[in-house]
């Protein structure tokens, strides 16, 4: 909710009244349903359009936020109020301060029971304690007096509404095609026609599949969703949609029908030999609920059982890594005069989500279109981007057009070989007649003559339109895309009448935003944003394009804290999180990748340590606790297995992928890099088991708190025994060693702690600032340059041009982050190694940094409740911007550096603290509000 007070005066006393307009939150999702509500009630509105936050939880829990205050304006306590579906109310007043993530006070929900409810502060006004600058305190207000104020005005009600909370809920059955559906078939489509009766006042679809599914009614698709139900631990857990369609059903005969593709269930993504070698299964299935209530109180289910119908589709293939085959002579709505097998139910979790799903998020342009001299036309988009191609062209009933995805060009034709075997192909037969579809809308008038005059009318029009290629069950990542099949002789582009690419991610909400006085620096962080909206697919993928798209946990544990503030990724996270638990092997190893592909599996440090170091990102950027104690079986159970593996407290040996991609390893061979792997794989066990005693603490178990922590601090000391000399040499003497050692307090000897810093200071000197870190080493090296006070080294590192550095590839035109620091070589040819991806977050981990240093906004504790604002000024930068929406609300921080002054904009919402440090070293703490500093810099 957002809130905003008015101060009038009262026979001469200040008088604050709030008004307050917005939402309650629910578990931090966004409302994903809308629908018409009835109102009239006070706070209901005009009845419109309203959203309703569909949940998988009987107690979902409630955030709220402020727009603004007046100075020393603080909540003392809300009243929350319950309004159900019979009008009976509830309300309840809570005491503090608190703000995000507050457990439900009411009674749990049941399935399918949707509520509303609202809210109005208690508040207080603190009194005229403040600091140096005027500011008020932070909330612990020392020592102010607090005067009472009047309660806010009622909030607009939000709505909630629990989906289906128990297995008994289902009475639907699996289904899938009793001929036909195969995975050399054409996609099949499932579905059934039934009757309506009057009176309808809502309608629910809760449907899900094994594969991926685009579902129907009366021709017109229920969402904007695609590839649902996603990904996830088939093994274990499998997500449901809940889907409101009341607009889109009619009184009498409807039609509910299903699309089915192959996805990550059945695609080559689970069958490919490096992974399973075998799909998760051979059937396609679907499982749909529809429920509809009635205004007398009736309620009908319609749920898939053996009476349903089955059909072909024109989506003749479909896979993830090789992409979709349509022939448009077949119709939209395909006959279904097959029959339907109905198949046990995987024996699976259902879940609702709870993370929002991939949606189509925007689209790019293209910028240039060229004939190649193998004679396809080449379209560039100027940016890599992950999703698919919508064009428009002109053709004969028959033709064949095809279209191929690359990142990059090499000789000016797509480069292939880093897709390996992904063949990234879409082809479409046409059929000859046009867009007839989009003819009848863009005709308007002429759509409605009546006999072959209106007919022929439309045919013309759909004709000049062209047909619509689009697939719908497939995705790619590329910049450039070439075009096969368009007829004319001298210039394809004639047959092609229009070209975009559609981006597709799960949709997040943005929450960070970065700039500086530095074009390069700007475009590197942008690359940061593109490479991670690309990636966030469902699934945290490390790449988007090649025959590989997995949820590598090494990758997301190095850039979860960068993810945390670009994006609202907590319940995309907490989804995959979920399936890590799900699918950790009963020793506690923790996976390679999640969801799991890989038939054998073995602990590897860095990688595993996911288990404990994304929660506690999560922790740290939303105050979630609960997802500390829903994953901390997970954590002690990767712990173990850890522990089994180490001798005196270390862990050696083993297979460990190490500081991967380190480039100063060959190109075929990524895992050699110059870090002993053992030093790494101990750093990182140190690094694990300091989090665990940390997340026990903040869970109360104190007793395993302080066990960890005795273990943590003998796992410091016998890395030192072994790997650092009094010297400060750590062992194999490579930036990240040190990067690791130096950042995590691993050498507990404040004099050899120095000496590993001048070390470190040295070692990029003797590299003229060039990165020489791979993927874990990378996030940790411009902290430890901080931490050995070498701020300049760091600041001539992150501004470098020379290669390895992340300003090579801004240099050589990158759009999003690469997989090696050097993907592309110098001449313009692409890395000889086997893994060359053009779209790869780890190494963008980087941002973090900058958010934390250049911008100068770091949260000092859960959920950004406390703040530290202190930009570092470093190398030419003049200015930088920083803004985060914070559980809390907004907060900015904008600064610039103007003939040796140095001024600061500071934007506070309500129920956040903020130090703020000027580069003259002063110190002030502020609340909510604007605020402006300035000071002089030498």
């Amino acid at each position: 909710m957002t809130t905003s007070l008015e101060r009038s005066s009262v026979e001469g006393e200040p008088h604050y009244r709030a008004s307050v307009d917005g939402i309650l939150r629910f578990e931090q999702l966004q409302p994903t349903l809308r629908t018409r509500l009835g109102g009239g009630g006070e706070g209901d509105g005009d009845g419109l359009s309203a959203g309703i936050t569909v949940v998988g939880t009987a107690r979902p829990r409630l955030s709220w936020r402020y727009a603004s205050a007046e100075p020393g304006w603080r909540q003392r306590g809300v009243e929350l109020e319950l309004t159900r579906a019979d009008g009976f109310r509830t309300g309840i007043h809570l005491a503090g301060d608190e703000q995000a993530l507050v457990a439900w006070p009411f009674g749990p929900l049941t399935s399918r029971e949707r509520v509303a409810v609202r809210m109005r502060a208690c508040a207080e006004v603190a009194g005229e304690a403040s600091d140096a600058t005027g500011a008020t305190a932070g909330h612990a207000h020392g020592g102010s007096k607090a005067v009472a104020v009047a309660d806010s005005a009622w909030s607009a009600p939000a709505y909630v509404e629990a989906a289906l909370l128990e297995p008994g809920d289902w009475s639907a059955q699996w289904i899938t095609p009793a001929t036909g559906g195969g995975i050399f078939d054409p996609a099949p489509v499932l579905g059934t026609r039934f009757d309506v009766s009057d009176g309808l006042v809502d309608a629910r679809l809760r449907i899900t599949a094994l594969g991926i599914f685009e579902a129907r009614i009366n021709g017109a698709l229920v969402s904007e969703d695609h590839f649902a139900p996603g990904w996830s631990s088939y093994d274990h857990r499998l997500r449901y949609q809940n889907y409101d369609v009341t607009a889109l059903l009619q009184p009498g005969e409807n039609d509910l029908e299903a699309l089915l593709g192959n996805g990550w269930y059945r695609g080559r993504i689970a069958s490919f030999s490096l992974h399973r070698g075998h799909p998760y299964g051979e059937k396609l299935a679907l499982l749909a609920q529809l429920e509809l209530t009635f205004a007398d109180g009736r309620r009908e289910t319609i749920g898939s059982d053996g009476g349903w119908s089955a059909g072909g589709s024109r989506v003749l293939a479909n896979d993830f890594y090789d992409g979709q085959t349509t022939d448009l002579h077949l119709p939209v709505r395909p006959a279904r005069d097959g029959a339907v097998t109905v198949v046990p139910s995987p024996g699976v979790e259902l879940v609702a989500p709870v993370a929002p799903a991939v949606r189509e998020t925007q689209t790019v342009p293209a910028v240039s279109t060229t004939l190649t001299a193998s004679g396809r036309l080449l379209v560039d988009f100027g940016q890599n981007v992950v999703g698919w191609v919508r064009l428009r062209v002109r053709g004969e009933a028959g033709q064949r057009v095809s279209v191929r995805h690359a990142e990059v060009l090499e000789n000016g034709e797509l480069s292939l070989r880093p897709l390996r075997s992904a063949k990234v192909t879409d082809t479409y037969i046409l059929a000859g007649t046009g867009d007839a579809g989009a003819a009848w809308d863009a005709a308007g008038g002429v759509a409605g003559v009546a006999g072959a005059a209106g007919a022929a009318g439309v045919a013309s029009v759909a004709a000049e339109l062209g047909e619509l290629l689009e697939p719908n069950l497939v995705f790619h990542g590329f910049r450039y895309i070439d075009i096969d099949g368009l007829n004319a002789a001298e210039d394809p582009a004639t047959e092609l009448l229009s070209v975009e690419a559609v981006v597709l991610g799960s949709d997040l909400e943005r929450t960070g935003w970065f700039e500086t006085s530095s074009v390069e620096l700007n475009q590197l962080h942008q690359n940061v944003v593109w490479g991670m909206r690309g990636n966030f697919l469902d699934v945290p993928t490390d790449c988007p394009q090649r025959d590989e798209r997995l949820g590598w946990t090494g990758d997301i544990q190095v850039f979860a804290p960068t993810a945390t503030s670009l994006f609202d990724v907590s319940g995309f996270l907490s989804s995959w999180l979920a399936d890590l638990a799900a699918d950790q092997l009963p020793d506690g190893t923790v996976p390679a990748v999640i969801p799991r592909v890989f038939l054998e599996e073995k602990p590897l440090a860095g990688w595993g340590d996911a288990a404990v170091i994304v929660p506690w990102a999560l922790y740290e950027a939303y105050g979630d606790r609960a997802i500390l104690e829903r994953q901390y079986p997970s954590m002690t159970r990767w712990h173990d297995r850890v522990t089994a593996d180490t001798t005196d407290n270390l862990w050696l040996g083993g297979d460990q992928l190490g500081d991967w991609l380190d480039p100063l390893a060959p190109p075929d061979a990524p895992a050699k890099a110059q870090a002993d792997p053992d030093v790494v794989a101990s750093a990182y066990y140190a690094r694990s088991i300091d989090l665990l005693a940390r997340v026990a603490a903040v869970l109360g178990r104190h007793d395993e708190a302080e066990r960890y922590e005795r273990l943590a601090t003998g796992i410091r000391a016998a890395f030192n025994r072994e790997f650092v000399s009094p010297e400060g040499i750590v062992r194999s003497d490579c930036q990240t060693v040190y990067a690791l050692a130096i950042r995590w307090r691993l050498i507990t000897d404040a004099d050899v702690l120095a000496l590993a810093g001048q070390r470190l200071r040295e070692l990029v000197d003797e590299r003229n600032f060039t990165v020489a870190t791979g993927f874990l080493g990378t996030p940790v090296i411009l902290d430890a340059l901080l931490d050995a006070g070498q701020l300049d080294a760091a600041y001539a590192m992150v501004l470098g041009h020379e290669h390895p550095s992340w300003l090579y590839s801004v240099d050589l035109g990158a759009t999003t982050v690469w997989e090696r620091w050097d993907s592309l070589l110098p001449d313009g040819s692409v890395n000889p190694g086997e893994m060359t991806s053009f779209n790869h977050y780890a190494f963008g981990a980087v941002a973090d940094w900058m958010h934390r240093v250049i911008g100068g906004l770091t949260p000092t504790s859960p959920g950004y409740r406390d703040v530290s604002i202190a930009p570092r000024l470093g190398g030419d930068l003049t200015s930088a911007s920083i803004s985060h929406l914070s559980p809390f609300g907004l907060i900015a921080a904008d600064w610039c550096l103007n003939g040796g002054v140095f001024a600061l904009a500071l934007t506070v919402p309500v129920g956040v603290t903020a130090a703020v440090t000027l580069p003259s070293g002063e110190h002030h703490r502020v609340t909510h509000g604007e605020h402006v500093f300035t000071c002089d810099v030498p």
